[in-house]
């Protein structure tokens, strides 16, 4: 090889060097730096056993637990699991029974039916339902009827609590944690909760809970998105003395590890039968609110929360169709082989906020707008009675959104005392 050559081949190999290393030298951009943060493995409470066993040991344990109850066994995939009754059934924990909250124990019971007490088949455990049939309210406890009673509580030295939430105000997981709080308080009973990620907890917002408004779909004076994990939640509920009479709890939260509200966490099992994935947990804040009016979340297809529509709305406008039958998530989904006009969502950006255009402009364009609205439903869900009339009152949505901020703003207030994994 000639000198001339050579020559050339060192300056070909100087400017590659230099080029790729100034590439991987650059400051990361802001997609770069989440790129880099899912990397590190994030570690849910009931994976860290020796921060807790210990609390456990030589006691009678009760469990609050659903099929999201697992410890995983290879953290880069979440793809192998093992559930926490049988991790703690091996380590010779002392299970007495377990509270299925609603769904059930498996995860496969449809939005709000009642399930009855069983024996779970593998190990023999009592299952007790917190939605059985015998656990009808008075007038005066609408909201709170479904929580351990003192009997179903006798003999439990210590409760764990680990079920997979989503961040919402309605979904009604932290108000069986409410509950079950209340109730290990009147009978002088600790809780641990292990902590999971909410997969909403990247932002805040909606009206906050109104007095009036409670219902089992709605206790705590938070926003309709709290961005919270479910054990800071629990932590505020105490801190605040939010339990009837300002009781508190004897709570220990097993906190996450490397987990902050930036990050993006896929959950590895649907939370509920109408939550297949990402994105529709993402969208089931602003969507689900079409569950108080004439209008089908797609329940009974296979893209439940991703899409809406029902046979009111104009099909010139909402061209998207579909009609729904039974599956794994809806056994009677409303419109039942009705034909539905609305749009897909499912391809839509991820929110970083609560989107209300789509539930204002199907009111718009409805021609019978007294039959909209489900009053008592839509009430609930909302956590007011003033969004439903803001919305009859032709409000935008800056506007609607302007009318919660004060609140929102004191929230945020309280709500920063119990974060755990990321000053704001």
């Amino acid at each position: 090889m000639s000198i001339k050559q050579k020559s050339i081949d060192i300056f070909l190999f100087s400017t590659l060097f230099l080029f790729f290393s100034a590439i991987n030298c650059q400051t990361p951009t802001k997609d770069q730096k989440v790129s880099f943060e899912e990397k590190k493995d994030i570690i849910v409470g009931a994976n860290q056993t020796e921060k807790y066993i210990n609390l456990l040991k030589d006691r009678n344990i009760a469990l609050v637990a659903n099929h999201t109850s697992v410890i995983f066994k290879n953290d880069k995939t979440n793809s192998d699991y093992q559930h926490l009754v049988d991790s703690l059934l091996s380590l010779k924990i002392n299970i007495m029974k377990v509270f299925a909250p609603e769904h059930g124990f498996r995860g496969t019971a449809d939005a709000g039916e009642q399930i009855s007490d069983i024996s779970d088949p593998k190990t023999g455990l009592p299952i007790i339902s917190l939605y059985g049939k015998n656990k009808k309210p008075t007038p005066a406890q609408l909201y709170n009827y479904k929580k351990p009673t003192p009997a179903q509580l006798n003999n439990v030295d210590v409760l764990v609590f680990d079920i997979q939430d989503v961040g919402v105000r309605f979904y009604t997981y932290i108000s069986t944690l409410f509950n079950v709080m209340e109730a290990c308080a009147e009978n002088g009973i600790p809780v641990i909760v292990l902590d999971r990620p909410n997969p909403n907890g990247h932002y805040v917002d909606g009206p906050v809970l109104q007095k009036e408004s409670k219902s089992f779909a709605g206790i705590g004076p938070i926003p309709l998105v709290y961005g919270m994990t479910i054990g800071e939640y629990g932590k505020m509920v105490n801190g605040e003395k939010w339990l009837k009479d300002g009781i508190q709890c004897d709570l220990t939260v097993i906190p996450l590890k490397n987990y902050t509200y930036t990050s993006t966490y896929s959950l590895p099992l649907r939370p509920s039968p109408n939550l297949p994935n990402d994105k529709s947990i993402n969208l089931y804040a602003s969507v689900c609110m079409f569950e108080g009016t004439n209008v089908s979340c797609g329940r009974g297809t296979e893209k439940q929360f991703q899409i809406f529509g029902s046979p009111y709305l104009p099909k010139d406008t909402y061209t998207y169709t579909f009609s729904p039958q039974p599956n794994f998530g809806s056994k009677t989904p409303r419109y039942l082989n009705e034909e539905c006009y609305g749009l897909d969502l499912s391809e839509t950006e991820n929110l970083s906020s609560l989107n209300f255009s789509w539930l204002i402009n199907a009111y718009k364009a409805t021609a019978e707008k007294d039959k909209f609205f489900r009053e008592e439903k839509f009430n609930k869900l909302a956590g007011t009675v003033i969004l439903k009339e803001q919305i009859e009152q032709g409000l935008t949505v800056e506007e609607i959104k302007a009318s919660w901020q004060k609140e929102l703003t004191a929230f945020k207030k309280i709500r920063k005392k119990y974060l755990l994994y990321q000053a704001e």
